[in-house]
């Protein structure tokens, strides 16, 4: 699925698996993350072995300039099969300036809209977000998604504000 700036999604293979578990346990990642702890290489393999035999989630690769540089997941709402949970993140090393991340974030969010509409049959897309996330919630915003809700949640000895975005892919 191309997108703009020359982004794309496809699915992972067995090969990103270490590049993967090196991305989930970034600092910078895990500080956005619902849970915070350092992923072992055994969970890791776990939950990557899982992986392969579920339809109600997919995980997917982003490149940029063809160059992997993040992760798109989609996981089916249990409330509305046509309904997915979405959520990313970006590599943090991974770009030689703000600017390309920024297209990258940019080009992610529409090849991930599309991909729920082509792939997935989703009839609407859904995010969560934790408020002190405002970069995130400016951009999802700016791609239309509208608030739908906001809850606390508990991470570690913090508890933390949620917000809840939708939108039609």
């Amino acid at each position: 699925m191309n997108a703009p700036q020359n982004t794309i999604l496809r699915k992972a293979v067995d090969a990103d698996a270490a590049t993967i578990l090196r991305w989930r346990n970034h600092p910078e990642v895990r500080r956005v993350m619902f849970t915070e702890h350092e992923i072992s290489a055994a969970e890791h393999a776990r939950w990557w072995a899982s992986l392969k035999t579920r339809d109600d989630y997919q995980l997917l690769v982003i490149e940029h300039q063809a160059t992997p540089c993040g992760v798109v997941t989609f996981s089916r709402c249990a409330d509305d099969d046509c309904a997915w949970l979405w959520g990313f993140y970006l590599d943090p090393d991974g770009f030689a300036d703000g600017l390309e991340r920024l297209r990258a974030w940019n080009g992610m969010e529409v090849a991930s809209l599309a991909w729920a509409q082509a792939q997935l049959g989703a009839n609407e897309v859904r995010c969560e977000v934790f408020a002190f996330n405002t970069a995130v919630l400016q951009m999802h915003l700016r791609h239309r998604f509208r608030e739908t809700g906001r809850y606390q949640r508990r991470r570690g000895e913090a508890v933390f504000d949620v917000v809840q975005l939708a939108r039609k892919p």
